[in-house]
């Protein structure tokens, strides 16, 4: 009787594991399906909206008032819309700086005897497609009285013995790397307009002209970490065709840096994702990294010294994710990163300089940032490691000391949002050309979106800046080719 007594213990302890175990493994399976019904249908904009629109002073009486008002919340977090007051329509005024094409329309039966007393003006915008002319350069040849030929020098040309010029090729690679429309498509525009130019072509002319610039980014990146002590990173894959792997792809990486203080951003492609990347690109750089949790940025070996800094964006992502595994902790540490971000939304609207920030973030973002520790180190038994609530207060505590650093130096930024928005135009990218056709192309890729994000930073036409360097960088001295990056760029206007 005993024997069997056991025996039926046992039994119900087995049961007691398996119902466990497929509980936990059922939770998991709705996280992960939570985690990517968020990603189809979810908002994708991370933009702080604040619950109190109410003005947020940057003076301790006004902030103590503003403090108290935000103190009073309830535990559930929600991230609230301001209903818009609808507005009529109000035409936009269309620049001064478009040529005007003027029709006059007069009345039907106009009697010579009428006074013109005045008129109405309707403007309109309209577009023609994209015009594509043919550049012909003449160079008349002249026989001079001693003897022989004089004739003028052809101009240096971006494609020696090519029939592209640097407006056309500049056209296809915007087209390209910034309105993300692969060479297929751009065939088809060119063919309705009765050009009909070949694949291998127009593919021939991106690799030479890559080729051409392939000096200028080089260049690019010798001088991005000169006076740098504050820059940010982060990778994002790309598939890449290789001759050694048949019928599938190669993963490959592209590292992005960022100079928050000039807003230059360098795209940087590699074959894999090891330490050894950052370490051989930052060998030399001494400062601060801004970076997301991942463990290589932590262990890096190099000659200067290297201060980590945490993204705040990153951390709150897990806990928008554990909401449905545990509200109530999840809710209340997102209210509390919440109230960082007004801060930063306010001390932005101010203008505020870096003197100012630093003393309002200590006076004020610190203690909150004290409070969120506190309040992760006594829950953290609570919760089960594996857990999505877990798994939040983990990956937050590890690298909260971090994450605390921004409040050290007002130019640091909260979180790598910005750098983050620089990789969206090769996500888009990677959606239209799939993948890059080698690892050489893919390295090219890396070459364009690096000057075109910078150009975009920096508020300069991509269009206007490829053309003029494309028609300058043939004949421009080696050791001055930095005079063309889009930060030292001006343009060669002719006379």
């Amino acid at each position: 009787m005993k024997s069997n007594l056991n025996h039926k213990e046992e039994t119900v302890l087995i049961s007691v594991q398996k119902l466990e175990k497929l509980t936990f493994e059922r939770d998991k399976f709705k996280r992960e399906l939570e985690e990517l019904r968020r990603m189809l249908f979810g908002a994708k904009s991370e933009r702080f909206i604040a619950t109190d629109d109410s003005q947020l002073a940057l003076f301790e009486e006004e902030l103590a008032k503003k403090e108290e008002e935000l103190d009073e919340y309830t535990s559930t977090y929600k991230r609230t819309k301001k209903k818009k007051k609808k507005e009529k329509p109000i035409r936009t005024t269309i620049p001064a700086h478009y040529t005007r094409v003027e029709e006059i329309i007069e009345p039907e039966n106009l009697d010579p005897s009428w006074v013109k007393i005045g008129e109405e003006v309707t403007e309109l915008l309209e577009i023609k497609p994209s015009v594509i002319f043919v550049r012909r350069i003449v160079r008349p040849k002249y026989a001079p009285k001693k003897g022989g030929v004089v004739i003028a020098d052809l101009p240096s040309l971006p494609i020696p013995k090519g029939n592209a010029g640097a407006s056309l090729l500049a056209f296809i690679l915007i087209s390209k790397f910034v309105d993300h429309l692969p060479l297929y498509r751009l065939l088809q525009i060119f063919k309705r307009q009765d050009l009909d130019i070949s694949k291998s072509t127009i593919g021939g002319w991106v690799k030479k002209s890559s080729e051409l610039l392939t000096p200028l980014y080089d260049t690019f990146k010798e001088k991005f970490l000169e006076d740098a002590d504050y820059i940010q990173a982060d990778e994002s894959p790309i598939k890449v065709q290789d001759r050694n792997k048949k019928k599938a792809t190669h993963r490959g990486f592209m590292w992005v840096y960022r100079r928050p203080e000039d807003k230059l951003v360098l795209f940087d492609y590699h074959k894999g994702r090891g330490k050894n990347v950052p370490e051989e690109f930052l060998e030399n750089f001494t400062g601060t990294l801004q970076s997301d949790g991942y463990k290589v940025y932590q262990h890096l070996t190099t000659k200067g010294e290297i201060t980590l800094l945490g993204c705040m964006a990153h951390a709150r992502r897990y806990f928008e994710k554990a909401i449905d595994n545990d509200p109530r902790r999840a809710d209340h540490v997102l209210f509390l990163i919440q109230k960082l971000y007004l801060i930063e939304r306010k001390l932005k609207e101010r203008n505020a300089d870096a003197i100012l920030t630093k003393r309002f973030r200590s006076l004020y973002a610190l203690p909150i940032l004290d409070e969120i520790e506190t309040y992760l180190n006594s829950e953290k038994g609570k919760v089960l490691p594996k857990s999505s609530i877990g798994i939040a207060i983990n990956y937050t505590l590890n690298i909260f000391e971090n994450l605390k650093h921004y409040v050290d130096d007002g130019k640091f930024e909260i979180d790598n949002n910005n750098i983050e928005n620089a990789i969206r135009p090769l996500a888009i990218g990677r959606k239209n050309y799939l993948f890059a056709g080698s690892h050489e192309a893919a390295e090219h890729i890396a070459m364009f979106y690096s000057f075109f994000s910078t150009c975009k930073t920096l508020n300069i036409n991509p269009h206007t800046w490829l053309v003029d360097v494309l028609n300058r960088i043939p004949e421009h001295k080696a050791n001055k080719l930095h005079e063309l990056l889009p930060q030292n760029w001006v343009e060669n206007k002719p006379t």
